[in-house]
C-alpha cells in the first residue's frame, strides 16, 4: 500500500535529530500537538507520497477542520513528524477489527446479506436513509423505471438527471420518452450551465429518497409474466381456456399474458436457429425423440416447431432422429405435451443463464 510506503522512508521515533529549537546536545523532544493537527500531518505525509485518500467520504465538518487546521501549521520539525507518523502506525498496528460506524455504515456493510424487508424496517425505524452516492443507485436504475420517474419530474429535474446518467443509458433513456418531453428535457439541459454541485446533490437525494419509500415487493417479476409461466408447462387445453377467459376479463391482461408465454409451438419465432445446436446438447435424448415425434405428428404450428429444429442440426443427427420418428409410431397426447414443456424448460434455463438469447415478440403481436 501507498501508506505503507510512505511510513516506511520516515525515520524510527528513537533516532537523533537536530531539533533548531533546542540546545546543542539537547535530546530531541517533540511537540505537543492536538489530535487534528496530528491528524493534518499524517494527511500532509500521505499526499506527499501520492497516497490517494479519500478524504471526501468523510463529514464535511471534518474535512473543513482538517483543511483549516492544515492552513494553520506553518513547519513541523522532523522529530515531531517522526513521532506522529509512528504514533499513528502503532495505532493501526493495534488496530484487530472495525466496523462500520452507525445503523446507517452497518446496513451499507450487511447489504445484500439481510433480507430487503428487514433493511427497510430499520432504516424506518431509525429514520436513516440508504446510505451512498445517490447518483450510483439512480443508474443502476432500469430503463422502464428511469422513464416512469423522469415523466413524473419537472423538465429542469429531468434534465439533470439525464446530464448524470452515462452517455449509452441517456440516450437510450431518451429514446423511450415521448418525442415532446425529449426535446424539452434536451432544451433544459442547455440551461444548466451554472447549477451548482449542491443543487445537484440535493436533487440526487431527493430522487433516490423515492426509491427509499417504494414497498418491497413480494414478486421480482409481474403478473403477467408468472401467469404465462404457469400456462407454459400447462396442458394446451387448459392454457386455452384460462386464456379464453382472460380475453373476456382483461383483454389488455391477456396480451401480456401472451408474450409471456412460451410454449413448443413458439421456437420457430423465438429460437434463433444457430442456438438450435445447443439445446440438442443439453436436451435428454428420449424428451427430444418423443418431443419430435408428437410435434411431426401434426400439420400445424407444432409440426413447423418439430422442423426447425430438425433443419437446424447436423444432418447425421437429423436423418437418425427422422428414422427413429418413423419406428415410433404414435405418441400419446400427454406424454408429447410433457416431452414439448422439457424442451422448453431447457430452452428456458440456457437463455437464464445466457447461453442464448430468445428474440423478443413484437409489441404489436398478441
Amino acid at each position: 500500500m501507498q501508506e505503507d510506503r510512505a511510513l516506511a522512508r520516515l525515520p524510527s521515533p528513537g533516532a537523533h535529530i537536530a531539533n533548531p529549537d533546542q540546545g546543542a546536545g539537547a535530546t530531541p523532544v517533540p511537540k505537543a500537538l492536538d489530535t487534528t493537527a496530528k491528524a493534518a500531518i499524517v494527511v500532509r505525509v500521505l499526499l506527499n507520497e501520492g497516497a490517494d485518500l479519500p478524504i471526501e467520504d468523510l463529514p464535511e465538518d471534518l474535512q473543513a477542520r482538517l483543511t483549516e487546521r492544515m492552513g494553520r501549521m506553518g513547519l513541523v520539525d522532523r522529530v515531531t513528524l517522526a513521532s506522529v507518523v509512528h504514533e499513528f502506525a502503532d495505532a493501526l498496528d493495534g488496530i484487530g477489527l472495525s466496523f462500520p460506524n452507525g445503523l446507517a455504515g452497518a446496513l451499507m456493510a450487511m447489504d445484500g446479506k439481510i433480507s430487503p424487508q428487514t433493511a427497510a424496517r430499520l432504516r424506518k425505524e431509525a429514520g436513516v436513509r440508504q446510505a451512498g452516492d445517490p447518483w450510483v443507485r439512480l443508474r443502476a436504475l432500469a430503463t422502464g423505471e428511469l422513464v416512469t420517474m423522469i415523466s413524473a419530474e419537472s423538465t429542469e429535474v429531468a434534465a439533470i438527471l439525464l446530464s448524470k446518467l452515462g452517455v449509452s443509458k441517456a440516450a437510450e433513456l431518451l429514446g423511450q420518452l415521448p418525442g415532446p418531453l425529449a426535446r424539452r428535457i434536451t432544451f433544459a439541459i442547455s440551461q444548466t450551465g451554472n447549477v451548482t454541485p449542491e443543487a445537484v446533490d440535493r436533487i440526487g437525494l431527493s430522487l433516490a429518497s423515492q426509491l427509499d419509500q417504494r414497498p418491497i415487493l413480494a414478486f421480482d417479476d409481474g403478473p403477467d409474466e408468472r401467469v404465462g409461466a404457469i400456462l407454459n408447462q400447462s396442458a394446451a387445453l387448459t392454457r386455452d381456456d384460462v386464456l379464453t377467459g382472460l380475453d373476456e376479463t382483461d383483454a389488455d391482461f391477456a396480451s401480456s399474458v401472451r408474450k409471456a408465454i412460451f410454449t413448443f409451438a413458439h421456437i420457430p419465432a423465438r429460437l434463433a436457429a444457430r442456438d438450435v445446436p445447443k439445446v440438442i446438447r443439453v436436451a435428454d435424448p428420449g424428451d427430444l425423440l418423443t418431443a419430435l415425434a408428437a410435434a411431426t405428428a401434426t400439420k400445424g404450428d407444432l409440426a413447423v416447431a418439430g422442423e426447425h429444429l430438425l433443419s437446424n442440426m447436423s444432418t447425421r443427427m437429423a436423418d437418425n432422429l427422422r428414422e427413429e420418428i418413423q419406428e415410433k409410431g404414435a405418441v400419446k397426447t400427454a406424454d408429447g405435451e410433457t416431452a414439448m414443456n422439457t424442451i422448453v424448460a431447457a430452452i428456458r434455463e440456457l437463455a437464464q443463464a445466457g447461453e442464448l438469447t430468445l428474440v423478443v415478440p413484437d409489441e404489436e403481436d398478441g
